[in-house]
């Protein structure tokens, strides 16, 4: 599977916002972005003005980094979220939502999607009694999550729970956090998505 292996802080940069890639480092001092207010490189420093084209895969590319999906995965969604019945831009949305590294972040189970990733990747997610290390894995309205694995990791799951209690889990989940279970209550909505994004700049981009 292939993965971005760079920086986590340049995409962030790069983008011009905090996409909370590195957990809890993005709500301190520390964080690039509020360190260095400009696109990493050379030339980042200058203000350069984007044209329609490069404002749309900008904001291809910011949707791409939140969620830690490459092109040809995130073409895919877009296929697929074109050829459902719907607002093509919130089903592409609501489909990365759905994904099971995506839910376990949302719970707070994780400090960031790339650590969801590894927790899921590592066979301690079971939905509805089954395990599941499939990062991509879409859950669906009634699934039941559980963190089923050793006391270390168990401890340490905990631990990432108390570090993200101040993030709010989203209506469409219930947690029972001492338990480490969930369940998906429903589908996400749009406005169940917090994040700052334009998806009819997506649409549009892939429509050319």
């Amino acid at each position: 599977m292939g993965r971005d292996l760079g920086p986590d802080c340049r995409l962030c940069r790069r983008e011009g916002e905090k996409l909370f890639l590195k957990g809890a480092r993005c709500y301190t001092h520390k964080c690039a972005v509020a360190r260095r207010e400009y696109a990493p490189g050379q030339h980042g420093a200058k203000k350069t003005k984007l044209s329609n084209f490069g404002i749309q895969l900008r904001e291809k590319q910011k949707v791409k980094r939140i969620y830690g999906v490459l092109e040809r995965q995130f073409r895919n969604y877009f296929i697929n979220a074109a050829s459902t019945k719907g607002v093509t831009g919130t089903i592409l949305l609501q489909q990365l939502e759905r994904r099971l590294d995506s839910v376990i972040f949302n719970l707070g189970f994780a400090k960031s999607r790339k650590d969801a990733r590894q927790v899921v990747g590592h066979n301690h997610v079971s939905v509805n009694g089954r395990r599941v290390n499939i990062p991509s894995y879409l859950v669906k309205p009634n699934d039941v999550l559980e963190i089923k694995t050793d006391a270390k990791t168990l401890n340490t799951i905990k631990a990432n729970v108390e570090i993200t209690k101040e993030r709010k889990v989203p209506t469409w989940l219930e947690v029972d956090t001492a338990n480490c279970k969930a369940k998906v209550v429903r589908m996400p909505l749009r406005e169940d998505i917090s994040y700052s994004v334009n998806e009819q700049l997506i649409v549009e981009l892939y429509s050319r």
